[in-house]
């Protein structure tokens, strides 16, 4: 499995749909930046949550909300756009969802939410790949780590 960290905003409000079978399924759009040969470079991101997963933090998330999202990576799917170019389509499942210390751009906004919200909004899934908590607060794991098993 790949499990990833990214940081970034959000470029649209979530979408909540059900499946035929019932599920809850929220879908978030995610834009992160790299600078790469002296230029901005945005990948988007389909970040899948199910069912009521972070449920306490859904009213808070709209386009611009800056995020920091843990998630199980898709395989990439490559498209073509409208314009005939071809493009890469990213998707991950979250574990973990925060909002991110380097808030909304545009400065005060992102001030007026953290006081009108002044609680640290975190949630995660228990990561049941690690001994210890998803986002873990420097503490140790429990178990005997796999050092050995690995080739390198």
């Amino acid at each position: 499995m790949n499990f990833i960290h990214i940081a970034g905003h959000l470029g649209t409000d979530p979408e909540t749909r059900f499946t035929q079978t019932g599920k809850k399924v929220t879908t978030l759009r995610v834009a992160t930046k790299s600078r790469k040969a002296g230029q901005d470079v945005t990948i988007w991101w389909r970040v899948t949550i199910w069912e009521e997963q972070f449920k306490n933090m859904m009213p808070f998330l709209k386009k611009g909300s800056a995020v920091i999202v843990v998630g199980e990576m898709q395989k990439p799917e490559i498209y073509t756009d409208r314009e005939g170019k071809p493009q890469v389509s990213l998707e991950l499942t979250a574990v973990s969802l925060q909002f991110s210390p380097f808030g909304k751009p545009g400065g005060s906004q992102g001030n007026d939410e953290q006081q009108a919200n002044p609680t640290n909004h975190t949630q995660s899934m228990p990561n049941p790949y690690m001994s210890m908590p998803a986002m873990g607060g420097g503490t140790q794991p429990q178990s005997s780590t796999f050092d050995d098993e690995v080739p390198f």
